[in-house]
């Protein structure tokens, strides 16, 4: 059956999440802020969940209307078939949101929503009550402008919990943006990656899985997994497809480098428990000590800032490097994620080739990027 599914993703990475979907063989129906929107069937829940490396979430639509009255709002939301969804154990929570629209209470939309769902199964199941103890279905209305879109989460935790980061340290990248700089990069398997500041290593590891082919929800469950909507033999199909599309014999060439011991240490048990140890070279290493050993390198970094500003002495050091590789090696492609406005004056000398505007969490931040010339 044809379904419409959403993925959210951080604003400004949409057409990072696009080129994903289409990969995975999906029509594209609509991008929006922060939204991609596309047609797939039950098995796409599945291939989505399992293999999507930079959206947030993957919801199923199942409502798109306009409402002006709380009575519209309920009556098309009870006119939706949620027996076929929702079984008669199914817990379920309504949450949304509501910005310029005539229903703006949004406390009151939930009970309305919740209502009215609850009013179909009633009618379709002739109870009066629901124990809600089995498996979980949150939706989620949001209303922009009177037009309401009402959808499913499949996911559950959101799709950067991936399940391997049992180590971390303060401020940590989340999976999906660095899955994201690596795509906007134009690494690939045969290049050399320098990831130093590692951190816990997040954009060293999530570049190795890309290179082992390693799907990145491989590791965790999902909330549709306990709908009987999908049939459990098709995550068991998936799965088992996933892990034979796995490549061990890869030789990647990615070393992660830090200055603190325990970003080190972090950045070994992460890798670990991801299954990438062996194509990851981590060292404690100062920046500064850096020396390119070959032609057309790649280097991204996620410099403190914010939070991460740490000491401004050691700051300027990396920034020193950074102007270093990026004035002295023509061959070799930086990146940088920061907030630092001033970040192509401090640390390049110059503009940098493209920028992309993100956000990490709450912070506002650019992708700086230069581009090497091809020797």
């Amino acid at each position: 059956m044809q379904i419409d599914l959403i993925a959210t993703t951080t604003f400004g990475l949409e057409a990072v999440a696009k080129r994903e979907i289409q990969k995975l063989g999906y029509n594209i129906l609509s991008v929006e802020d922060g939204r991609i929107t596309y047609r797939a069937d039950e098995r796409g829940i599945v291939k989505s969940n399992l293999w999507l490396r930079t959206p947030d979430r993957i919801y199923m639509k199942v409502l798109d209307f306009k409402a002006l009255e709380f009575e519209e709002l309920f009556q098309n939301v009870k006119g939706y078939a949620w027996e076929e969804l929702i079984p008669i154990d199914g817990e379920f929570t309504v949450v949304g949101s509501s910005v310029k629209s005539k229903l703006h209470s949004v406390p009151a939309c939930q009970s309305i929503v919740k209502k009215a769902i609850v009013e179909r199964l009633k009618d379709f199941y002739c109870v009066d009550h629901f124990k809600e103890d089995g498996a979980k279905f949150k939706v989620r209305f949001n209303i922009l402008k009177d037009r309401v879109i009402v959808m499913v989460d499949t996911s559950g935790e959101a799709l950067h919990k991936r399940g391997y980061r049992s180590a971390t340290v303060p401020a940590p990248l989340k999976e999906t943006l660095a899955a994201a700089l690596i795509d906007l990069s134009f690494w690939n398997k045969d290049r050399v990656l320098e990831v130093p500041c590692c951190g816990s290593g997040t954009l060293a590891i999530e570049a190795a899985m890309i290179g082992m082919n390693i799907a990145p929800g491989l590791n965790r469950s999902f909330a549709s997994q306990e709908w009987e909507y999908i049939p459990s033999e098709m995550w068991k199909e998936e799965k088992k497809n996933a892990y034979a599309q796995i490549d061990n014999d890869v030789k990647l060439s990615i070393r992660a480098t830090d200055i603190l011991q325990e970003a080190v240490d972090a950045t070994i048990e992460n890798a670990i428990n991801a299954g990438v140890d062996e194509n990851i070279v981590v060292k404690m290493e100062d920046i500064k000590d850096f020396v390119p050993k070959c032609e057309n390198g790649i280097m991204i970094l996620n410099p403190p800032y914010g939070k991460r500003i740490g000491d401004e002495e050691e700051l300027k050091k990396i920034y020193t490097a950074i102007y270093k590789l990026t004035n002295d090696r023509d061959d070799w492609s930086v990146y940088a994620i920061t907030s630092d406005e001033e970040f192509e004056d401090r640390a390049c000398g110059r503009k940098a080739d493209r920028r992309r505007k993100l956000f990490h969490g709450n912070i506002k931040v650019c992708y700086y990027q230069y581009h090497g010339k091809r020797r």
